[in-house]
């Protein structure tokens, strides 16, 4: 039986990049490998700070998928941290009803402590902002809609 060769500086980057972004798995693949981390689902997630809000899990699916296929959906170029305003206790870049320009900073992600700016593609009206502040998204999903 081959030995398997891991490269375990990869698993500590990964693994880093995993509590960095709030992620629960991660997968790579290359032409004959394949490693995937998981966090265990035994421990609670910890919240910090700030009191609870409730999020129906029903209620948010039905909007996010049909957020998928508007046309005006601004996507996540990356996976990362959500950062609705500038700096804590600002007012966030944008709000429902409010008419960006092209170019505009629409919100931040975070990705590898890099603050990304997620500009407007296009000149619009802010239909709906489908994040909150500080969630972790995923590559090509919707955050916005431009109308």
């Amino acid at each position: 039986m081959k030995k398997l060769n891991i490269d375990k500086e990869v698993i500590r980057e990964l693994a880093e990049i995993m509590n960095e972004t709030g992620l629960g798995e991660i997968e790579i693949e290359s032409e004959d490998h394949r490693l995937r981390l998981s966090r265990g689902t035994s421990a609670a997630p910890v919240v910090m700070g700030g009191a609870p809000v409730a999020h129906p899990a029903t209620a948010a699916a039905a909007p996010a998928a049909a957020a998928d296929d508007h046309p005006g959906a601004v996507k996540s170029p990356m996976v990362g941290t959500i950062y609705l305003a500038p700096e804590p206790g600002a007012a966030p870049f944008v709000r429902p009803g409010d008419v960006v320009s092209q170019g505009q900073t629409l919100l931040i992600v975070e990705a590898m402590k890099t603050m990304n700016p997620i500009a407007a593609p296009k000149a619009g009206k802010v239909a709906r902002v489908l994040v909150d502040n500080e969630e972790p998204v995923e590559f090509g999903q919707p955050l916005v809609i431009l109308e």
